[in-house]
């Protein structure tokens, strides 16, 4: 399957996407944190809000969502769905 990979930051708001990795910068504990609020390989990650002016993005992964900034956002690269 052809899918392509881009970071969570890239998304607009209705996107849904799968995650597919982390980027080797972000910390360990880091991913650890992201993993424990759901941002684990192979979730689904729809963004919920995409504000202008570089704003924090938010993401809803379970029945929870979360907002992520430029630089965490941009450390998790997903796919999207066909």
């Amino acid at each position: 399957m052809d899918q392509q990979s881009l970071s969570l930051w890239q998304l607009q708001r209705g996107d849904t996407v799968l995650i597919a990795r982390y980027s080797d910068a972000l910390a360990s504990n880091y991913c650890r944190r992201l993993q424990e609020l759901g941002f684990r390989l192979g979730a689904k990650v729809v963004c919920t809000a995409a504000p202008s002016l570089g704003a924090p993005k938010l993401y809803r992964v379970d029945n929870a969502v979360y907002s992520l900034d430029k630089l965490v956002a941009g450390a998790i690269y997903a796919e999207r769905l066909a």
